[in-house]
């Protein structure tokens, strides 16, 4: 099944939960693709003693992930793309949605 996440937050604990489910998606065989939007651009590096975001993340692109970031709310917190989170733009977000059998939020 090809699994497509968009995350809208970087609250620690719901977003370690997403990439938590995106990690276990592609262990059971699944396509996904994160397209990180809002705060959630701000995902990478993101670490807390008890949800520790970024290894999550950094799990998922090393099972084969694929993660998307919104170029505009990048940019707004001036912020880069880096290869782990590209820069994308909201036509990739709908590209996304067309490709995937389900689309989960968080």
């Amino acid at each position: 099944m090809k699994i497509g996440i968009i995350l809208e937050t970087k609250e620690y604990e719901k977003a370690w939960n997403a990439f938590r489910f995106a990690v276990t998606a592609k262990k059971q065989g699944h396509e996904v693709k994160v397209f990180l939007m809002g705060e959630a651009v701000e995902c990478e590096g993101l670490v807390h003693e008890k949800f520790n975001v970024d290894e999550q993340l950094k799990n998922f692109v090393n099972a084969g992930g694929e993660i998307l970031a919104c170029g505009t709310c990048l940019k707004s917190r001036q912020l880069e793309s880096t290869e782990a989170c590209p820069i994308s733009t909201m036509r990739d977000c709908v590209n996304v949605v067309i490709w995937a059998d389900k689309t989960v939020t968080f």
